[in-house]
């Protein structure tokens, strides 16, 4: 935290108060995340974090971010599952096949199907 910018401690400290008041069942409002942020002791956060935060942290939004998969980089893909046991390799349903569909047949947009020189 202390190669942090002052910026990016405030809005750390913000965003925590608010998930904090989301965990405990209170109202994100920017005076319940003020009086967090000052009962931990983060009394320099710029003033405008609480309002913002709090305008765009609803709870709904909390909940969705918590439950939702984060889209992005990420490393390789997880290691294959493990065989299942005989009696549920049988149990299991056949997979219906998909349907692909095919592409329409190309067409040239320059004319000139005969194979010649463009």
């Amino acid at each position: 935290m202390d190669k942090l910018k002052k910026d990016q401690k405030d809005e750390y400290a913000t965003s925590f108060a608010a998930i904090c008041l989301y965990d405990g069942g209170a109202d994100i409002t920017s005076e319940q995340i003020g009086t967090l942020l000052e009962a931990t002791g983060n009394t320099e956060v710029a003033a405008f974090y609480p309002i913002i935060f709090a305008n765009f942290l609803t709870a709904e939004k909390i909940s969705k971010m918590i439950v939702s998969p984060v889209s992005g980089g990420g490393g390789g893909g997880g290691g294959g599952g493990g065989g299942a046991a005989a009696g549920e390799e049988e149990a299991a349903e056949p997979q219906k096949e998909e349907e692909v569909e095919e592409a329409p047949p190309a067409v040239d947009m320059f004319g000139g199907g005969d194979g010649g020189d463009y």
